[in-house]
């Protein structure tokens, strides 16, 4: 059983997740001694380096100065995720931008030609794309997201309309030296102790870690490491939590078609052109392309299954991408590809007895909608906060890994349907993960329920609200997902005489009206390369 009052924490493995642990633990509880093991014979992957908008709140949380971090870990800045060719070969793209949907309702109030709709809300595009069903699907993020407007013309602003650079933007960054700096800036200067060297052997017993016998490579030999509290960093080896104390591990396989990639980084040809505010997922034969745009240099890697091609025909498809992306500019003899093998899947408890695993080691989706890392931070987050209460029983165990839990399903089944939405069936590849479940626990499944939504468009939200549905409601407008049909707007005018039909075409002018002084105010701002070059890299 966890020892009620944790005074030493022992972090097993360095990377994203062992250093941002430690650097969450150093600045909440200062009081504790915080030990880091990293082994120095196992090199840090170098991805893992797209993030969602969450992350800027782990770093004001632990005091990190965003020009610093910009500078040290070759970082960009992003706003959208891209999504290319997903919901069919030659269909295009469509953006999923940060930050809550913009509605203008004090500004639509004064419009003359509106008779029935007070206010609008964040579904009520649905109903223009019900009745008028060739509406673009990129169109539903053009309306709400003033955003767009600075994406699509390669734009960046502090403020822009409802859009706050701080809050509503993510970061590229390079992972490794992301690690490095948060071990020699943040961890070790609070006092964080670094002890490089290989976890020869794990003490266990009674369900919990009892010590780790850890070869320091020193004259010292084989130290004896104890704590109250052992953190699993140790990536998909899982060394403490599966290794050592057998928890078991649920694969995602079902619903998640992927578990290989190739990853390489690739020079700039055209940088003013080629540095966007954005990650770009394109799906291609089998599987899908990420492009992560940081300030010297391109990562990007191909998401696969080995289920449906080698991982040497893989590489080739990967390199073939590459070349015909850049016209044949990027010679990929040059560049150097990792092999990735990927293990989908959670562990059902993340935290057992006095064993907690933070990042892969707890269990990972695949590299589609920047999840890893998304997990590392509000999961350290939530230690934190159960950790706050001092003492420690079962429940706080207990609550902490019904969250865990909830969060990996969740987030799993929103990753899925990326796949199940999609009406390619240009590959095999393509046939057999559109025909997949979605899987036991219908979370997501009822979120998309057209009953559902037609109940949401009349819902007044509040802030939270509409920022917890934009997801969802971006991937399934921009997969074509007729999440509401005209037949659902005939049944309730019908039964319940709203009147959906009255100033729809009143409201697509105002919103017309919108996306034009949007665009013509983000003409104004400054370019993004220029902007990143003044506020971060000039300095």
């Amino acid at each position: 059983m966890i020892n009620n009052d944790i005074n030493k924490i022992v972090i097993v493995g360095g990377g994203s997740a062992g250093w941002m642990s430690a650097a969450t633990f150093s600045t909440f509880f200062p009081e504790k001694e915080i030990v880091v093991i990293e082994s120095p014979d196992f090199p840090r992957m170098g991805v893992g380096e797209s993030t969602l908008e969450q992350v800027r709140y782990w770093m004001y949380a632990v005091g990190i100065d965003i020009a610093d971090f910009m500078k040290e870990t070759d970082a960009s800045l992003k706003l959208s995720i891209k999504f290319t060719d997903f919901y069919e070969k030659g269909a295009g793209s469509f953006h999923y931008p940060f930050g809550p949907c913009c509605i203008k309702n004090d500004e639509y109030k004064e419009v003359s030609c509106r008779k029935n709709y007070d206010s609008y809300d964040s579904n009520t595009w649905l109903i223009k794309k019900a009745i008028y069903p060739e509406t673009p699907v990129e169109d539903f993020a053009s309306t709400y997201f003033p955003a767009l407007a600075l994406i699509e013309k390669n734009k960046i602003s502090y403020r822009f309309e409802n859009f706050n650079l701080e809050r509503h933007s993510a970061l590229h960054f390079d992972a490794v030296k992301f690690a490095n700096w948060l071990r020699d800036v943040h961890c070790l200067p609070r006092g964080v102790k670094l002890i490089s060297g290989n976890v020869d052997h794990i003490l266990s017993g009674d369900g919990e870690i009892k010590e780790l016998l850890v070869n320091g490579n020193d004259e010292k030999g084989i130290i004896g490491i104890k704590g109250d509290l052992f953190v699993d960093c140790t990536g998909s080896k899982s060394l403490l939590l599966e290794g050592s104390l057998n928890e078991e591990f649920i694969s995602y396989n079902d619903i998640i078609p992927n578990n290989r990639a190739w990853a390489t980084h690739i020079p700039y040809v055209e940088k003013e052109k080629e540095l966007k505010s954005y990650t770009e997922c394109t799906a291609i034969d089998n599987g899908w392309v990420w492009n992560i745009p940081l300030w010297s240099r391109v990562g990007t890697g191909y998401v696969y299954s080995d289920k449906y091609i080698s991982k040497e025909e893989a590489l080739n498809e990967f390199k073939e991408y590459l070349i015909e992306k850049s016209d044949g500019k990027i010679d990929v003899e040059d560049l150097e590809f990792k092999d990735i093998k990927m293990k989908i899947g959670t562990h059902k408890r993340t935290w057992v007895n006095n064993c907690v695993a933070i990042g892969i080691s707890a269990g990972f989706i695949e590299p589609l909608e920047s999840n890893g890392l998304l997990t590392i931070h509000e999961f350290l987050l939530k230690l934190v906060d159960t950790l706050s209460r001092g003492k420690i029983n079962q429940w706080d165990i207990d609550a902490y890994n019904s969250y865990t839990f909830y969060m990996f399903n969740n987030f799993a089944q929103f990753v899925s349907l990326h796949y199940k939405l999609s009406v390619r069936q240009d590959t095999l590849y393509w046939k057999d993960v559109t025909t997949r479940s979605i899987g036991t626990k219908e979370i997501v499944h009822q979120t998309l329920d057209r009953d559902d939504f037609t109940h949401l468009i009349n819902r007044k939200h509040d802030l939270h609200e509409y920022e917890k549905n934009t997801g969802i409601t971006c991937i399934a407008n921009g997969m074509n997902y007729p999440v509401l049909s005209y037949n659902n707007l005939m049944f309730n005018e019908y039964y319940k005489g709203d009147d959906y039909l009255g100033d729809i075409d009143c409201l697509i002018e105002f919103w017309e009206k919108m996306k034009k002084e949007w665009s013509e105010k983000a003409e104004k701002e400054m370019n993004l390369i220029d902007f990143l070059q003044k506020e971060y890299y000039d300095t």
